[in-house]
């Protein structure tokens, strides 16, 4: 299962809050899709599920100055 969480037009922290509640409601295995525009996420959110024992499957420039990032729950 993924699960996406719309985090464009969201500053920072927010996008990283929300993704820590957001895993929280998924299961061991599922992926958590973080669409955002934040350019400091793109290094707190993968940093962050490295951290926290989830793998990054996905990371990819959606347009110019928007991401996603796909992580995988442990």
């Amino acid at each position: 299962m993924e699960k996406l969480l719309d985090a464009v037009g969201k500053l920072c922290p927010i996008p990283l809050e929300e993704a820590k509640i957001e895993i929280e409601t998924i299961n061991s295995g599922d992926l958590l899709r973080i669409d955002f525009d934040c350019p400091e996420a793109t290094e707190n959110l993968p940093r962050w599920a490295a951290e926290s024992g989830h793998e990054v499957t996905n990371f990819d420039t959606i347009s110019e100055g928007v991401w996603t990032v796909s992580i995988k729950k442990k």
